[in-house]
């Protein structure tokens, strides 16, 4: 593949439209029997863990990578967590697991699947309510990492019925964890720990150097052992980086909440809980508000901090012990080089810089996939991008349907607009809406970014809206539409796109194995919600694509492309065997055709590979293909 322009080519020099899948949820956490990774003691097993069998058994692979590529996922986000590479401490890597991924990955090869290495991490690692960083990097800060929850520095799925009075964990609460202490210390630490913390140093080195040296060592390592693999197309820099206590301008004040409900410590309030100081923190209702209650973080009184060790930001002189805590610099975090910082231009990206030039050493030819803050729709989420910045990248921003995704509720004809919180009535209206969300992010991307390619790396829909009621019915047709709003969106701007997810071992009581998330398109050794989300596309253009739409009700697939007569190779289509079957009604229309309807260019149909084979025949202009079951 090569990037010309804002298009990704094939060696043919047709234009690529990739789909595929985040492969998958459930490694995100050590493999284990499904309901396991609830329990409290999962988090204390630190070293002794092993994530072979992330995303599936070896024996069960090609079974997998079948099913995709009938599926038409061709292109898969293979998710790997650092934890996962360097869990037993620095520089000690687990290399049977790093020969079962070389396994995993060459028979994805064999099945002509392509894939992107995706660094995964979610507010930070497994001990502040997510996944990603192995345990060592908060201990040799000093950190406790029994005593996360108890002083508020984090929630974490295991140990949330223990600390809150046996009541069950709240749906799409590990999200609050972005403006918990744990993770917004460890993210301001690992991206601007030279600014903040000047002073803090790990062997020798500033705790930032020192945190980025040790992650980019990993996935460099990590790149060796999977040399040549011809499934690997390139590789990702970091799942949704985040900006910690970066630009905060109060620490006071809870500015940039997550989680509209629950409870909203300020940084400062967050910050005095860490050290040992009961502090009182607002609850808020679901809108977030209204105080509903107060709630009291680390009420006996215990320092997250072991012996000989504090709080990073005490060591800075943001505050001091004076029989009580003392504020000393309210806006520390909210200047930069006497300025207010940008955190994707000042901090992310030459981080981003740093991790590409020496993942490249290897290979010049890979592709690679940044990120941004996860709002694609703002300017300041994105990296600015340059002509003297590297070369052959990708913005692989997300996208989601947030008022769905945090309620876990989805109605076709309702929606929140989350900036604005203004209602959206009407189906056509929703579409338009994230159609028009999605644009933003390719705007940005032309604008801000040289206009490099998009491909939107996350989005989804979790299974168990409404109360699990397609569990309960044995009914996904409101999932087919919801899904099927979303690719509506996705084929209106030409996006490249993976889904959120594909666990093999999601089941209906445990889902995702992750946070109670339960996204998997794949559930219990099936597929589920079909219709929604395998649909035609036009995997490779033999010319620039101008539009294509697929109607799930009519069944119709409309491709509109202008035609190269210098590319040899044929356009390929994909079409789902189980909506067209052996013999789709097909009409090919060139414009320079004197007769309407007429098919005038020479085309192929393989029912066995589900791929429509259009010849250019040495016709150069545009193409209109419509297909219909």
């Amino acid at each position: 593949m090569q990037i010309k322009n804002n298009l990704i080519l094939d060696e043919d020099n047709r234009v690529l439209i990739l789909r595929g899948v985040n492969l998958g949820g459930d490694s995100k956490i050590p493999f284990c029997k499904p309901g396991e990774e609830i329990t409290p003691d999962f988090l204390e097993r630190i070293k002794n863990i092993s994530f072979i069998g992330r995303p599936f058994p070896e024996e069960e692979a090609q079974s997998h990578f079948k099913r995709l590529k009938k599926a038409g996922m061709t292109f898969l986000r293979f998710i790997i967590t650092w934890e996962a590479v360097e869990h037993e401490g620095p520089g000690i890597y687990d290399e049977a697991y790093l020969a079962y991924l070389r396994k995993i990955l060459l028979a994805a090869g064999k099945e002509g699947i392509s894939v992107f290495i995706d660094p995964h991490q979610d507010v930070w690692s497994r001990w502040t309510g997510g996944d990603g960083a192995p345990a060592w990097t908060m201990e040799k800060l000093g950190m406790d990492l029994n005593l996360t929850d108890s002083t508020g520095a984090a929630v974490t799925r295991q140990r949330y019925v223990q600390y809150n009075g046996g009541k069950p964990f709240p749906k799409m609460l590990w999200p609050c964890n972005y403006n918990r202490y744990a993770a917004a210390t460890m993210f301001t630490l690992f991206f601007a720990g030279s600014v903040y913390a000047p002073d803090l140093f790990m062997e020798g080195e500033n705790v930032q150097n020192w945190l980025q040296n040790k992650y980019i060592a990993a996935f460099r390592h990590v790149q060796r052992r999977l040399k040549n693999c011809a499934a690997i197309k390139g590789w990702g820099v970091m799942n949704e980086p985040h900006d910690g206590f970066i630009g905060l301008k109060n620490l006071d004040s809870a500015e940039r909440y997550v989680i509209p409900a629950g409870p909203r410590p300020s940084p400062w309030q967050a910050i005095m809980a860490a050290s040992g100081y009961p502090v009182k923190v607002p609850v808020y209702k679901m809108l977030g508000k209204n105080i509903s209650r107060y709630e009291i973080f680390n009420q006996e009184g215990v320092s997250l901090f072991k012996d000989g060790y504090s709080c990073p930001w005490k060591q800075a002189g943001v505050w001091k012990d004076d029989e009580k805590p003392v504020l000393l610099k309210n806006g520390y975090f909210s200047m930069f080089k006497g300025r207010s910082p940008v955190f994707a231009d000042d901090f992310l990206k030459p981080f981003s810089i740093k991790y590409i030039t020496a993942m490249k050493e290897a290979d010049e030819k890979n592709f690679f996939f940044i990120e941004g803050l996860p709002d694609c729709s703002k300017a300041q989420s994105h990296q600015a991008w340059s002509s003297g910045d590297p070369l052959n990248v990708i913005n692989a921003f997300h996208w989601y349907n947030g008022f769905s995704l945090i309620t876990k509720s989805f109605r076709p004809w309702f929606n929140i607009n989350t900036h604005t919180a203004k209602p959206i009535l009407g189906q056509k209206n929703i579409v338009k809406h994230f159609t028009e969300s999605l644009a933003k992010g390719i705007g940005w991307t032309k604008e801000k970014m040289s206009d490099m390619p998009c491909l939107l790396g996350e989005f989804g829909l979790a299974f168990d809206i409404n109360n699990r009621g397609g569990f309960k019915k044995g009914n996904y047709s409101l999932h087919e539409k919801a899904l099927s709003m979303y690719y509506d969106a996705v084929d209106a701007n030409m996006l490249h796109a993976t889904i959120w997810n594909y666990s093999a071992g999601n089941t209906n009581k445990y889902g995702d194995g992750w946070n109670d998330e339960d996204l998997s398109i794949f559930s219990e050794g099936k597929e589920r919600a079909l219709s929604g989300w395998k649909r035609p596309y036009p995997m490779a253009s033999s010319g620039i694509p101008a539009f294509f739409s697929w109607n799930r009700k009519r069944k119709k697939f409309t491709f509109c492309f202008n035609a190269d007569k210098n590319i040899k190779a044929p356009s390929i289509i994909f079409l789902p065997g189980e909506i067209f079957g052996s013999s789709p009604k097909i009409k090919i229309r060139a414009a320079g055709s004197e007769t309407p309807g007429e098919e005038s260019m020479r085309y192929e149909y393989n029912y066995e590979e589900q791929q429509l084979l259009v010849y250019n025949n040495d016709y150069s202009g545009e193409v209109l293909i419509i297909v219909t079951s």
